[in-house]
C-alpha cells in the first residue's frame, strides 16, 4: 500500500459512485488492547461484501488522518483514520490506517465483485 494521494483516492471513488459495489469495512483495536492492559475494552466492527449503491463520496483530512465518507439515498458509510490505499489485481479500491506498530486499525475497500479473499 502506499499514502494516500488525495487526488488519486478521490477519482477512485468517484469512479465507483451510482454501480452496485461490494464493502468491506473493519475497524479494530483487536487483541492490542488487552494485550497491553488488561482493563482495556476491544472493539471492533465487521462486514464483508455488503452490497451497496452510493450516490457520492469524499476524502478528506490531513495526512495520515484521513476520512471516508460513502453517501447512499438512505444514509452514509463512513471510516476514520485512514492513511494508506492501492488499487488491487481485481481493481477494487482498498484504504486502510495502521497504528504506530503497523497493526490494522481500519479498512475500508470498495468492489465491483465480491471479495473472496
Amino acid at each position: 500500500m502506499q499514502p494516500i494521494d488525495v487526488e488519486q483516492v478521490q477519482q477512485e471513488i468517484e469512479k465507483r459512485a451510482n454501480k452496485e459495489v461490494y464493502i468491506h469495512l473493519e475497524t479494530t483495536n483487536g487483541a492490542y488492547a488487552s494485550h497491553f492492559n488488561k482493563e482495556a475494552y476491544n472493539v471492533g466492527a465487521f462486514i464483508r461484501n455488503a452490497k451497496v449503491t452510493y450516490e457520492r463520496g469524499k476524502i478528506v483530512g490531513t495526512e495520515n488522518a484521513f476520512r471516508v465518507g460513502l453517501k447512499m439515498d438512505i444514509g452514509w458509510i463512513y471510516a476514520e483514520g485512514i492513511s494508506q490505499f492501492e488499487i488491487d489485481e481485481n481493481n477494487a479500491l482498498l484504504m486502510a490506517g495502521h497504528d504506530r506498530e503497523g497493526r490494522l486499525m481500519v479498512a475500508l475497500q470498495i468492489s465491483e465483485q465480491p471479495f473472496h479473499y
